[in-house]
């Protein structure tokens, strides 16, 4: 027996790969010689860089950066084996990075997430997988770019300051210290987020109140943008702020796609395509996938109904293990997930139910339960 097991991660709890573990482990108990195939599941956002560095070989590089308010910090990326430099924008500019009194998109920058990249370059990295989610920042990605060598310039000529503030101070642009290297670098840009840089569904609209924006200060934020666009149309006269995805992450998606020509692309998709997880699923007799919290949401396009898709495509059964189901976690019935099986065993808090060793046991129980019932029709 053949099963590829795809889950992703129970958040707070399993990594994509400690889960995927633990549902071998329970899969082994029954089938001593199963050929048990984990591939890494994720979709741009936070443990991207685990999955692919975990599940590909890859490695873990610490650098010194700065966070969204200037302070310098140890930031982690990754190097997968073919070189190609994994990176969450979060983990220099996110907004898990600051406390609650701390959010403010008028000083938050993402310079730092820059400062990733620079050093991926230095590693000799040219191909970039990014993603985007999670960010503190409402500056356009302007940061980003001051840290690649781009002149973002105010009304003296000098370079305007981080944040949303920036942008308010931004007269031109121009990228004449920008590096040979850069240019020679792609961008895949892992995001599920669609909006525009600007208007009522732009990312000042949408994201900025979340990241501590007052309701006053988001129209006027707005306008800068769109004027930021407007000086990036001299530079590069193609780009629009209308191009899906160029609201993501507060703006850098508007940077990263006309700055650097970046491709926008779906999280779970990219992250499916890296692992070249469909050429498993081919010869595969099961598909094992799931996540922390299976519902109405995940029926909708996330990571195991993506997995699900691809199975079927091949006519392969699916089974999704999860920490908890909505009431509407019967939807995945209708998108390629045949049954789904929530892993908890017993009334439990919440805490129980998350620490790490319990949700690895309880996932590995759950796993070894369903494959004894396989094995009496196997």
């Amino acid at each position: 027996m053949k099963a590829v097991i795809a889950i992703d991660s129970f958040k707070g709890s399993l990594s994509s790969m400690e889960a995927g573990r633990a549902a071998a482990e329970g899969i082994h108990r029954v089938f001593p010689d199963a050929d048990t195939v984990i591939r890494p599941v994720a979709d741009g956002g936070e443990g991207t860089v685990e999955a692919l560095v975990t599940g590909l070989n890859g490695k873990l590089i610490e650098t010194q950066v700065k966070d969204p308010l200037g302070r310098i910090i140890r930031a982690k990326y990754g190097i997968l084996p073919d070189n190609t430099a994994v990176i969450e924008m979060s983990a220099a500019s996110g907004l898990t990075l600051l406390s609650e009194s701390e959010r403010d998109p008028m000083t938050t920058t993402t310079y730092g997430t820059g400062e990733l990249i620079l050093d991926a370059i230095d590693h000799g990295c040219r191909r970039f997988i990014i993603g985007i989610g999670g960010s503190a920042t409402n500056d356009g990605g302007i940061g980003c770019l001051q840290a690649l060598g781009f002149k973002m310039l105010d009304q003296n000529g000098d370079q305007v300051g981080y944040g949303a503030k920036g942008l308010s101070e931004l007269k031109s642009v121009n990228a004449e210290n920008v590096s040979d290297a850069i240019k020679e670098c792609t961008f895949l840009i892992a995001c599920d987020v669609n909006n525009p840089l600007c208007g009522d569904n732009g990312c000042s609209a949408v994201f900025a109140p979340q990241k501590g924006a007052s309701p006053e200060i988001i129209p006027i934020m707005d306008e800068w943008l769109r004027r930021y666009a407007e000086l990036t149309k001299e530079l590069y006269p193609s780009v629009s702020p209308d191009i899906k995805g160029t609201g993501a992450a507060g703006g850098l998606g508007f940077a990263l796609i006309c700055y650097l020509g970046g491709e926008l692309e779906s999280g779970i998709q990219l992250i499916m395509r890296e692992t070249h997880i469909e050429e498993e699923i081919q010869n595969a007799d099961i598909v094992i996938t799931g996540e922390g919290c299976l519902d109405g949401q995940t029926a909708m396009g996330k990571a195991p109904v993506g997995i699900a898709k691809i199975a079927k495509k091949y006519g392969k059964p699916v089974i999704a293990l999860c920490g908890a189901a909505g009431n509407d976690a019967k939807l995945c019935n209708q998108n390629g997930i045949d049954a789904y099986f929530p892993i908890l065993r017993q009334i439990s808090t919440l805490e129980n139910a998350m620490d790490k060793n319990n949700s690895y046991n309880n996932l590995a129980d759950t796993a070894e339960q369903i494959f004894r019932l396989i094995s009496r029709y196997n």
